[in-house]
C-alpha cells in the first residue's frame, strides 16, 4: 500500500528492514546502542561489526541516547548506506509521555535524515516488541508523526513502513486508510 505526501510516496510493506535498499533505515534501538533483541539485534547482526564500532564511539560521547532521540551510524554490511537509531519509549500506561516520546523517536530520525541528504529512509514499527506499546496506538502516532513532517518537508522521495508481520502490516493499514483522507 503506497499514499503521496506531496512529493513523496509513503509506503507500507511486511518484509525484513535489514533487506531494504533505502539510503538509510531506523534501527528501534536501546540507549546503550549496543545491539539487543528484535529489530536491534537483526540489524547488528546484519551490518555486522562496523556499526557496532560506530556505536560504541557514539556512546563514549554522549554516555546513552536518550529517548526519543537519534544517531546515524554507516550501515555496515546492510544495503541501506546509513542506518539511524533511535530510542522509543518503553510502554508503562500511556501517562509517562510515550505518546511524546513515540512522536519525537519518528520526527527526529526524519530531522537527521534530511540533514544528512538522505532521500530514502524506511522505519520499522518503533516500540510494539519488546518495548510493548500498544500496536494500534503506535501506528497511530508513528503514521501521523511521519504524515504531518511530509506535509511541512517536501524533503524525501521514499518513506517505508517496513513491518516484519502480516499482523503489524494489517494494523498499519487499517490506521492509514483512516488518516490518509
Amino acid at each position: 500500500m503506497n499514499i503521496k505526501v506531496n512529493k513523496t510516496t509513503l509506503f507500507l510493506i511486511q518484509g525484513d528492514i535489514t533487506k531494504q535498499k533505502t539510503e538509510a533505515i531506523v534501527n528501534a534501538a536501546n540507549g546503550r546502542l549496543m545491539g539487543g533483541g528484535g529489530v536491534d539485534g537483526a540489524i547488528h547482526r546484519a551490518g555486522g561489526p562496523k556499526i557496532l564500532e560506530e556505536c560504541k564511539e557514539i556512546i563514549k560521547k554522549i554516555g546513552r541516547l536518550s529517548t526519543g532521540e537519534a544517531v546515524i551510524t554507516t550501515g555496515g554490511n546492510l544495503p541501506a548506506k546509513y542506518v539511524i537509531h533511535t530510542v522509543g519509549p518503553i510502554w508503562k500506561d500511556g501517562k509517562n509521555r510515550e505518546l511524546e516520546f513515540l512522536k519525537d523517536a519518528y520526527t527526529n530520525s526524519l530531522e537527521l535524515a534530511m540533514k544528512k541528504e538522505i532521500k530514502t529512509i524506511a522505519f520499522p514499527s518503533i516500540s510494539t516488541g519488546a518495548y510493548r506499546y500498544p500496536l494500534k496506538e503506535a501506528a497511530k502516532i508513528a503514521l501521523k508523526a511521519v504524515v504531518d513532517f511530509l506535509k511541512e518537508n517536501d524533503h524525501f522521495d521514499e518513506v517505508k513502513f517496513v513491518l516484519f508481520t502480516e499482523k503489524t502490516y494489517l494494523v498499519y493499514k487499517e490506521v492509514l486508510n483512516l488518516i490518509k483522507d
